[in-house]
């Protein structure tokens, strides 16, 4: 059995709804239902069991957080736990009098989403007209209040060729830190891949940009570049590993290892309306599964970097394979990094399929 340390972070989803539908969402193509969703005495709960087993970070995310009334609670439960908070928004809904009940409550820091450096291209990404608007007031209104903020754009085949207006953009909001993230194809992002996905001289031409800018900004804004999936042969440490440093809880109650693990079919993920926290992460059969390496066959079992990519991503294992114990197709050595090729080869030029937005009841039931 792996020893289980514990876990310092806490990915706390607290609703699916959300005022724009970005077509990479990684939410679940079957969002949960705001009837469904946590109450504030149960997320104030979880927060007390999170704490207690050794959480000391947490991102309040969605969906949109802010379509939360009881926000502020949710916050002031963490900050009473000893939990840091980290608000991760649209900016949609934030204006000067909730920021500042946020802020009375506890909240450190904000991560703000944007979809493009122009306004128009920004509003049709996000399938919302005026959301560039909302997210210019609340980046000004956030650096008002003192907070840090950071700017956290999900790049794609759309946006890849402006790497540089948007990093451009942060500065002139005076963010302290820009998370460049290349799209991991999960729920809708995984729907839409043949719409997002980019070329290999695209994902070039931007890590050039990247790395150019990270030397003249040095000191000023910090730059992370999340490497695509895809296009280097080299399968990324999913989450840390497994059930090793982090927990996701959705808004409905159900734990998860990692965000995406909602789309493995027989995971059996358990609720925090049912199991106790410590248990669930010390002792469920969901987070023990691909726990450590014990669990590894093919390649991965006898692979010198199993203890640093831990097989890679399980969920992309099973989106590409039909199996989440198989290799991570991403892996130059993995049996099925074929399916990786296909996918990444050279297509013929034209427009991409059109988006299908994040919305619900957008995907007919099987």
């Amino acid at each position: 059995m792996t020893t289980h340390t514990p876990p310092w972070a806490l990915l706390a989803e607290l609703t699916h709804a959300c005022p724009l539908h970005c077509p990479y969402c990684s939410n679940p193509l079957e969002l949960a239902r705001r009837s469904g969703e946590l109450g504030t005495d149960e997320w104030t709960d979880v927060l007390r069991q999170a704490a207690a087993l050794g959480v000391v970070h947490t991102h309040l995310s969605g969906g949109e957080p802010l379509l939360r009334p009881d926000l502020e609670q949710i916050v002031a439960a963490a900050e009473a736990a000893g939990i840091y908070t980290q608000l991760v928004t649209s900016g949609t809904g934030l204006d000067e009098a909730r920021l500042t009940a946020l802020c009375g409550a506890g909240l450190r820091s904000v991560q703000l989403s944007v979809q493009h450096a122009d306004p128009e291209a920004n509003d049709r990404i996000a399938g919302r007209r005026s959301s560039f608007a909302a997210k210019e007031r609340a980046a000004a209104l956030v650096r008002r209040a003192g907070l840090p903020l950071g700017l956290n754009v999900v790049l794609h085949r759309d946006n890849l060729d402006a790497v540089d207006a948007v990093v451009e953009l942060g500065v002139a909001w005076g963010v302290d830190r820009i998370e460049l993230a290349n799209t991991q194809f999960y729920g809708w992002g995984l729907l839409n891949r043949a719409a997002l996905l980019p070329t290999r001289d695209q994902l070039a031409r931007a890590r050039d940009t990247v790395e150019r800018l990270r030397e003249r900004l040095a000191g000023r804004v910090d730059l992370v570049w999340v490497v695509p999936d895809y296009f280097d042969g080299v399968a990324k440490p999913c989450m840390g590993g497994w059930g090793a440093v982090s927990l996701t809880v959705a808004p409905d109650g159900t734990v998860l290892p990692c965000p995406a693990a909602a789309s493995l079919p027989d995971l059996d993920a358990p609720n925090v309306r049912d199991r106790p926290l410590d248990w669930i992460w010390r002792h469920s059969p969901a987070f023990d599964r691909f726990r450590g390496t014990d669990w590894m066959t093919g390649p991965c079992g006898g692979c010198p970097r199993r203890e640093e990519d831990f097989g890679g991503c399980r969920c992309q294992a099973y989106a590409l394979t039909g199996d989440a114990a198989r290799t991570d197709p991403a892996c130059a050595l993995s049996p099925d990094h074929h399916l990786v090729r296909a996918l990444t080869a050279d297509r013929p030029a034209g427009d991409p399929p059109p988006y299908v937005y994040r919305r619900p009841g957008a995907v007919p039931a099987p």
